[in-house]
Parts: C-alpha cells; sequence; structure tokens
C-alpha cells in the first residue's frame, strides 16, 4: 500500500478520507488561489485543486497525494470562502432561497501524473430572514467555508433539498474518490 497525503487542512476532509483510507499524512499547502476572471466554477475547482495536489507532491514526491478545492456557484457567480461578517450576510442573502451548485474539485498525483475530476451537487436554501442569518453568523461558523456555509453543522437548518452527493458538500465527494483511486489501481 502506497503512502497517502491529503494536502488540505479541512477538519472535514480528514475525516471523509478516513472513511476511505485508513492511514495517510496531512500536509497542507500554500498555492495561487487566484482565477481568471470568467473561470467557470468546475474549472477553477479542478485548476485548484491541482495546485495544492502539486505543491504538496513536492514535499511527499513518492505519495499518493490528494489535493481538493471547493467552492459554492450561482448564478455563474463564484462563492470561496468570506473575507468577513459583511461578505458572509452578503453570500447567505443572495443564496437565501434559491438553488446554487456545489463544486468540489480533487487532484490525485500519483507516480507523477496529475489525475483531475470534480463533482457537482445541488443545494437548495430555505428563504432567510435577517434574523436567522443573523442567528447563523452568531454560530461562527460560516467564516472558513465556500459560500459562508456548512451543510454537516448548524447549516443544516438553511438547506430545504440536496440533489447528488452530500459529501461532496463537506468538500470531498468520497465514492467518486475511491471509484477513482480504484480505477487508477492505488487501492
Amino acid at each position: 500500500m502506497p503512502e497517502f497525503v491529503l494536502a488540505s487542512a479541512s477538519p472535514r476532509r480528514k475525516e471523509l478520507l478516513g472513511y476511505l483510507i485508513k492511514e495517510f499524512t496531512v500536509s497542507p499547502t500554500d498555492s495561487d488561489e487566484s482565477l481568471s476572471e470568467g473561470i467557470k466554477a468546475e474549472k477553477a475547482v479542478e485548476l485548484l485543486s491541482k495546485r495544492k495536489a502539486e505543491a504538496c507532491a513536492k514535499k511527499h514526491p513518492h505519495a499518493v497525494v490528494i489535493g481538493c478545492d471547493t467552492v459554492v456557484e450561482l448564478d455563474g457567480q463564484i462563492l470561496g470562502k468570506p473575507s468577513n461578517e459583511l461578505d458572509a450576510r452578503r453570500m447567505l442573502s443572495m443564496l437565501s432561497g434559491k438553488t446554487h451548485h456545489v463544486y468540489t474539485g480533487v487532484c490525485i498525483i500519483f507516480q507523477n501524473l496529475a489525475h483531475t475530476f470534480h463533482v457537482c451537487t445541488s443545494v437548495t436554501f430555505v428563504s432567510l430572514t435577517d434574523e436567522q442569518i443573523s442567528a447563523y453568523l452568531a454560530t461562527g461558523e460560516p467564516f472558513d467555508k465556500a459560500g459562508a456555509y456548512g451543510i454537516q453543522g448548524y447549516g443544516c437548518t438553511l438547506v430545504s433539498g440536496i440533489h447528488g452527493c452530500y459529501y461532496n458538500v463537506m468538500g470531498l465527494p468520497v465514492a467518486k474518490l475511491g471509484e477513482q483511486l480504484k480505477n487508477l489501481g492505488i487501492l
């Protein structure tokens, strides 16, 4: 069994990867997160996950490196992590009562080759009042998550429906990753 390295500091990704791979190292990296104007969400997450995986693979050249990135997309606009409370409020107001898409890109680097894919899940929010948004912001949960919410925490109260992979919304499409690792002969 090869050495596995997760190029992410996300505790959610670490937990989810643990269901698929029992032993792995966590090695988050700093990489360029800039995006060109007008880039599509699916291309953005693939590009960002590849940058993270490549940066990590330089430190772990003999390992299977898994890099990930998640964004929320609404009406062609990419919503990453909010920069502050006002930005989080803006994002939650935008998502209120609407269906948006959550994209997670995953890049697997194995034997110096990068294998990249993405998964998309549709999520519908309830119509939120200003009081509901303020209460959710007070939890502190929105500030390190794409689209300013986490479906697995208090954010579950914001969601009225989901179509697709729930774990993708948490940041790691576990079943698809397992399928890809098997297809590559790694698992």
